[in-house]
């Protein structure tokens, strides 16, 4: 029998289920504030101050990888090495792992028995093999056994393989390019008019005004054309050479220069996130139901058709949200960079916070950090999971 209003009014408040959970939540806010006073408490005890006025002070180490840096730099600089050496292999490794998984997922369902079972030894191999041993032999037995930069393995471009890494020609900013970038913006707004466009029809009349391959005609076309307009050229290939000083000593100059420790690990994390990957791509795949590829087969599609068009936009509903984890997770893998020397946020926070003696300072920016870089991947992939999602009409 339900109770009637006056007998549950009569319920003693402390039996009351609303005033019991506000209770335990009283509790635990308590208990976190009790803990973060301790730790001040304990924290002044010590004679030490909470500060990041270190951050200004010159660090008096040197960085070897990443954007220009001198020991004469500030603390606060060293840092913004390491994050954009963090977020330069999180963002290069997520697309090279996104293509990886896909087409390993994709090849994991194919027909032909061979191209099957290599996809499944991959993936079975790769996962159940730790990131960090796999991280060691890249670099150790892999990347560190290539030739020594005088007998470096020249690649088309010119590019020079050597066990120092890759040094590969790089576009650079000429004196013109002032006069070129208001061409790149104009043909962002075409573009995203003629997206706007094409939606708004879309939703109208239930298809396109617009053909997609306009917003990329204008993206392409109007910098082209600019290209032309522009007197001299907005950009110049700076290509590597490769040079023998005195006493033997070899040197590569010009072009962009990828160390052995950032290949090593930037394999290491495309290699194991693309085979996590990969099987989220094979569950996705399955999930679309038969009828829907026997329906296309009936009408004619090729099988890269009916994957392409049909299969792979509905199987995108299901892929994209497990797809976010293992995005995060390769951007925390990227802290076993320490292991093999590649100056990351976390291996550069080790030597300011040895340096600096700012303990509790330094981890404070190191958990703040990765936990912006996860919050911005997190927000962007729920955007895309969110255009994803099925409209009810």
């Amino acid at each position: 029998m339900r109770r009637s209003g006056s007998e549950t009014s009569r319920i003693p408040f402390w039996r009351d289920i609303r005033v019991l959970r506000a209770f335990v939540q009283f509790v635990f806010l308590a208990a976190v504030i009790a803990l973060i006073l301790w730790g001040i408490s304990n924290y002044r005890q010590r004679g030490l101050i909470f500060s990041y006025s270190f951050l200004d002070e010159a660090a008096s180490f040197d960085l070897a990888e990443g954007i220009e840096f001198e020991p004469t730099d500030t603390y606060a600089r060293a840092f913004l090495v390491g994050v954009l050496n963090t977020v330069r292999v999180a963002v290069i490794g997520i697309v090279f792992a996104t293509f990886l998984g896909l087409f390993t997922g994709i090849a994991r369902l194919s027909r032909n028995w061979l191209v099957s079972k290599i996809a499944r030894v991959y993936i079975e191999v790769i996962r159940n093999t730790p990131l960090l041993v796999q991280l060691f032999f890249l670099y150790f037995a892999v990347i560190l056994k290539l030739p020594k930069l005088s007998e470096a393995v020249v690649l088309p471009g010119p590019a020079f393989l050597s066990n120092r890494g890759i040094v590969a020609p790089w576009p650079r900013l000429a004196q013109a390019f002032g006069l070129w970038w208001p061409f790149i913006l104009a043909a962002l707004a075409a573009a995203i008019v003629l997206i706007v466009i094409r939606r708004r029809t879309q939703a109208r009349l239930g298809r396109p005004s617009v053909r997609g391959i306009w917003v990329f005609a204008c993206l392409i076309l109007i910098p082209l054309s600019g290209w032309f307009i522009v007197p001299g050229n907005p950009l110049w290939l700076d290509i590597p050479e490769l040079l023998q000083r005195s006493g033997g000593v070899y040197k590569v100059e010009g072009g962009v220069t990828l160390s052995s420790e950032f290949i090593a690990l930037l394999f290491g994390l495309v290699i194991y996130t693309g085979a996590y990957i990969a099987e989220v791509v094979r569950a996705g795949l399955q999930s679309v139901a038969k009828g829907q590829t026997e329906a296309a087969r009936a009408q004619g599609f090729t099988n890269g058709q009916i994957m392409r068009l049909i299969v792979l936009p509905q199987a995108l509903r299901v892929i994209i949200p497990p797809l976010i984890s293992q995005y995060l997770n390769l951007t925390k893998n990227s802290s076993l960079a320490i292991a093999i020397g590649f100056l990351d946020l976390y291996a550069v926070s080790q030597t300011m916070l040895n340096q600096s003696g700012r303990v509790v300072e330094v981890f404070f920016m190191i958990m703040g950090s990765y936990l912006a870089i996860s919050l911005t991947i997190s927000l962007i992939m729920n955007i895309v999971n969110k255009r994803m999602q099925i409209v009810e009409r």
